[in-house]
């Protein structure tokens, strides 16, 4: 079975698009098949978004696993900050490119990566609605090599389902890091973690 963080060069080409707003600014999205939601915007992102727009963000942000590239393009339209976005997913990589143009987004370069393969930078900030479905050690690992790469006092902030094992994964957190929980919506936790 193939995923959104896997590629599959044969898979059928269907490019639709969406708009959404954050802080009164519309946006346009393409998306197609094999990435995540490309039905439109998912509720865990979407609860993302609102949570860390209210935060004083600056410096340099990671968005790991950016997908179409919502995250990413948005916070760069409303924050004064450099963005990377990297996946693993070439789709996604093309269509995050079509979306920065779209949006008349700045500050923004985009990179294939498997995880951290090629990264070479820390960040201030790593935001991810990060691939729940690669499993709890592959999860893990990530996660945890994403808090390797963050600047001091820099934070890594995630979204993940009360269902899909946020409690598990704030109680196995806390014991190698600061954990917070910024916000809750609907069973969606949206998660700071930092370096002790």
């Amino acid at each position: 079975m193939e995923h959104y963080f896997t590629n599959n060069l044969n898979l059928k080409s269907e490019i639709k698009e969406y708009k959404t707003t954050f802080n009164n600014l519309n946006f346009i999205f393409k998306t197609d098949n094999g990435v995540f939601s490309k039905g439109g915007l998912d509720f865990g992102t979407k609860t993302l978004l609102d949570t860390v727009l209210k935060l004083p963000l600056k410096g340099n942000i990671l968005d790991l696993g950016c997908g179409y590239g919502v995250i990413g393009i948005v916070i760069s339209k409303l924050k004064d900050v450099e963005v990377t976005m990297t996946d693993v997913n070439l789709r996604a990589i093309h269509l995050a490119k079509l979306n920065i143009k779209e949006n008349k987004a700045s500050n923004i370069k985009v990179l294939e990566s498997d995880g951290f393969s090629n990264i070479n930078e820390k960040y201030d900030y790593i935001i991810s609605n990060p691939p729940i479905r690669v499993g709890k050690e592959k999860l893990y690992e990530l996660l945890n090599n994403s808090l390797k790469v963050l600047n001091k006092n820099g934070a890594l902030i995630i979204v993940i389902r009360k269902e899909q094992g946020a409690k598990s994964f704030i109680k196995d957190f806390s014991l190698k890091y600061r954990v917070e929980v910024l916000n809750k919506n609907k069973g969606f936790y949206i998660i700071s973690l930092k370096n002790i």
